[in-house]
């Protein structure tokens, strides 16, 4: 069977609003480029949620809340015709030391298992150094975003690294190699 390519996708700052600790699905806002990005990108690429949730490890948010507001962005993302191959969350502090959240690529190679993904024509999209080295450390390439935490964190980025405005500059540029 033919191996896939992938685009994995943080959540916060990337494909919705970085507005802090979500607890509820009205919370979510979708930046007005969010949905034309990713339905560009599926048609090439299977898509992936790779997020970081420390909120429930700090008791700010809970597991439920989280599952909540990832099944209602899932459900907006496919209602507007996009779907999402798995959503992976990691509920730790980085204090946890657990194998799970990024810069830790462990839900990439999950997902690589489960889906038969062609990990060297895959991509990895974020607004946070640990997105970039989540995707390096896994053999994927990253390209990192200026919404959310993006401006903040540029500095913190090994040389190299393609650098986009937002979701849709990125993946106009993945779809132009």
């Amino acid at each position: 069977m033919n191996k896939k390519p992938a685009v994995f996708l943080d959540r916060d700052g990337t494909i919705i609003e970085d507005t802090g600790y979500i607890k509820h699905p009205g919370e979510i806002i979708f930046p007005s480029w969010s949905y034309e990005a990713l339905s560009l990108l599926q048609e090439e690429y299977l898509l992936f949620v790779i997020t970081n949730q420390s909120g429930i490890a700090k008791g700010i948010t809970t597991e439920d809340e989280v599952a909540e507001v990832n099944r209602h962005l899932i459900g907006a993302l496919k209602e507007n015709g996009i779907i999402i191959q798995a959503l992976y969350y990691c509920p730790h502090a980085s204090e946890d030391n657990c194998a799970c959240k990024k810069p830790k690529p462990y839900f990439i190679f999950k997902a690589c298992d489960e889906f038969n993904l062609d990990l060297s024509k895959s991509f990895i999209i974020g607004d946070h150094p640990s997105d970039v080295y989540c995707g390096i450390n896994a053999g994927v390439r990253p390209v990192f975003v200026m919404t959310g935490h993006g401006e903040k964190h540029r500095h913190e980025l090994p040389e190299g690294i393609t650098i986009c405005e937002d979701l849709l500059g990125a993946t106009r540029w993945i779809l132009s190699l």
